[in-house]
């Protein structure tokens, strides 16, 4: 099967990896806490979205401009994390393999944002 430029990306499968997670936890959270969930999956969703159409672009300075998107859309689902975290709604474990993951998201995207 013929892949698209952004499925040849570690950076995207690490992406997808981390929607998952990001999915399974939006799912497990309280009813009550609508906004966070729906927050989390917009920003957990916007990584791999930002790095495909960025992986798309035909020059540089655009590319770089959506990685540097998804590498904002990264560090606002750490936040998220914390938040699910420090609300007793994601134990500690688990928020630690999150943002390990986000990390190393996140240093590819710094690579990939140098124009």
């Amino acid at each position: 099967m013929a892949l698209l430029d952004h499925e040849n990306l570690d950076v995207y499968h690490c992406s997808i990896e981390f929607l998952t997670v990001a999915l399974r936890l939006a799912a497990h959270l309280p009813r009550g806490e609508r906004d966070l969930r729906d927050q989390l999956k917009r920003a957990a969703m916007s990584v791999p979205l930002n790095i495909a159409e960025g992986s798309g672009k035909p020059t540089t300075a655009d590319r770089a401009r959506f990685y540097a998107i998804a590498r904002g859309s990264v560090m606002e689902c750490g936040a998220l994390v914390d938040v699910c975290r420090a609300a007793g709604f994601l134990p500690s474990a688990d928020a630690e393999d999150a943002k390990i993951l986000l990390v190393r998201i996140a240093a590819m995207l710094t690579r990939m944002c140098r124009v």
